[in-house]
C-alpha cells in the first residue's frame, strides 16, 4: 500500500497524528530539559502543548511540508528512489524534521522569551541540536511508523469500500 497521503482527508489525518505525537513528545522533552522533574511538570507540558500543536500544524501544512516535498522531488529523489516508496517517505521525513526543528526551536525560544541578548545564536544552536537528536529518531523509528500504519489502514478501508461499491454497481 502507498503509505503516503493521496488526498486532503488523508493529509489532514496524517498531519494530525504526526504533529500531535511529535509536538507532545518534543514539548515534554523541552519542558523537562528546562524545568527538570518538578511538581508542575505535567501541567507545564499540557499548557504548552496546544499552542505548539497549532503552530506546528500551520508550519507543516503551509510552509515546511510544501518546501520539503519540493526540495525532495526536485533535488534528491531520483529514478531509483521513485521505485521504492519507502525511500521517498524517509527522504521527506528527514527534510520535514530538519525544517520543523529549525522553525519549532525558534518558536520555543520565542515563547520562553530567550530571543534577546547576545547569547541568542548560542541558545538557538544549542536548542536546535538538542531537538534534532531527539526528533529525528523519534520521527523515523516511532511516530512515522505509527502515522503510516494508521494511514495504511485508512487507505485499505477506502480501497475495500470502493471495490465493494464497484461490485454493487456491476450487479
Amino acid at each position: 500500500m502507498n503509505r503516503m497521503p493521496r488526498n486532503l482527508k488523508e493529509e489532514v489525518v496524517f498531519t494530525a497524528i504526526m504533529a500531535g505525537l511529535m509536538v507532545f513528545v518534543m514539548t515534554a522533552y523541552n519542558v523537562t530539559l528546562a524545568q527538570g522533574f518538578s511538581n508542575g511538570l505535567v501541567m507545564a507540558i499540557l499548557s504548552g502543548y496546544p499552542l505548539g500543536l497549532f503552530v506546528a500544524i500551520i508550519l507543516d501544512l503551509l510552509v515546511v511540508g510544501p518546501i520539503a516535498k519540493r526540495l525532495a522531488f526536485k533535488y534528491i529523489i531520483n529514478d531509483y528512489m521513485r521505485k521504492r516508496v519507502v525511500l521517498i517517505g524517509i527522504t521527506i521525513s528527514v527534510l520535514m524534521v530538519l525544517g520543523m526543528v529549525t522553525c519549532m526551536s525558534l518558536f520555543g525560544i520565542a515563547v520562553e522569551g530567550e530571543l534577546s541578548g547576545s547569547h541568542v545564536l548560542a541558545t538557538y544552536g544549542h536548542t536546535w541540536i538538542f531537538n534534532l537528536i531527539v526528533a529525528l529518531p523519534l520521527q523515523l523509528i516511532i511516530v512515522g511508523p505509527i502515522a503510516r500504519g494508521v494511514l495504511g489502514k485508512m487507505q485499505r478501508a477506502t480501497a475495500n469500500t470502493e471495490s465493494a461499491a464497484a461490485m454493487n454497481e456491476e450487479d
